[in-house]
């Protein structure tokens, strides 16, 4: 589907500078535009490509000052990353979406099934679990005994989520990804040796929490681990029993969060 200049400024209250007729059908990064590409420019380290770029649409902030000739057409907007990043939204919604219920899915019949599902092969839904409107369950996931999946919720190849955990609606979680494992507890006896301690508790993900792929959520000991509303984590992350980690915080690659931590609102971990 092509779109002009004209149409994606409307969209993004922008300002067309070149030709408004110019049109696209794909995005590029702006070192390597094609014609008939959308790119952005928000970096000034990447100032350079825009002279070269063969792009034909570039999304630049409204207060960027061109040194040399351009020959894309440019749309000034307020911020050039969140205008692109939109953009990018909009694309990832239109493309077809998943549905239906594979007949080699293993489904208890004790489980609550929602409408308009996607449950891919061999993913297995166990006894008492839920799964609300909307969800997403690609193959070989794993959702154990009383777990409850949100409305609209994603989980991609090989999640595995453990009994009793209660993931939110709008949540991501990408392929790999283990929720309720058992936490660390483990207390030496009088011989020295270790005695695990039953892990009881539970994981609770709030709504839109995304959890990046092969990244771990252990059950607390007791009570809950809880990652609130809109907490972003990233691929190899580990989250020890316990742990809460408070609304709109994001945590970065290989970080790891040890037992017990409480973690605030909207911080930055790397």
């Amino acid at each position: 589907m092509n779109f002009t200049a004209a149409i994606i400024a409307e969209f993004l209250k922008g300002s067309v500078e070149g030709n408004p007729e110019a049109s696209v059908s794909d995005i590029s990064k702006i070192e390597e535009g094609k014609p008939g590409t959308l790119s952005f420019l928000a970096n000034p380290k990447y100032e350079k490509f825009i002279y070269e770029t063969q792009s034909s649409i570039v999304i630049v902030n409204a207060d960027f000052q061109p040194q040399k000739e351009i020959s894309s057409t440019l749309i000034r907007v307020k911020n050039a990353y969140e205008s692109f990043a939109a953009l990018l939204r909009l694309y990832d919604q239109s493309k077809p979406r998943k549905s239906g219920i594979s007949n080699m899915a293993a489904i208890a019949d004790t489980a609550s099934m929602g409408k308009e599902l996607y449950v891919g092969e061999f993913t297995v839904i166990s006894e008492n679990a839920s799964i609300g409107d909307g969800a997403q369950l690609y193959p070989q996931v794993y959702v154990g005994d009383h777990v409850t999946i949100g409305e609209g919720t994603i989980l991609h190849p090989g999640v595995k989520v453990y009994e009793g955990c209660v993931i939110g609606a709008h949540c991501v979680i990408h392929a790999g990804a283990i929720i309720g494992a058992d936490g660390f507890g483990f207390v030496p006896n009088q011989e020295n040796n270790y005695e695990k301690i039953p892990q009881v508790g539970k994981v609770i993900l709030e709504d839109h929490v995304e959890i990046g792929a092969n990244t771990t959520v252990d059950r607390a000991t007791l009570g809950a681990t809880i990652l609130r509303k809109g907490v972003k984590l990233d691929n190899l992350v580990m989250i020890a029993h316990n742990v809460e980690v408070d609304e709109n915080t994001v945590i970065a690659a290989q970080s790891g969060i040890s037992g017990s931590t409480k973690v605030g609102k909207n911080c930055m971990f790397g």
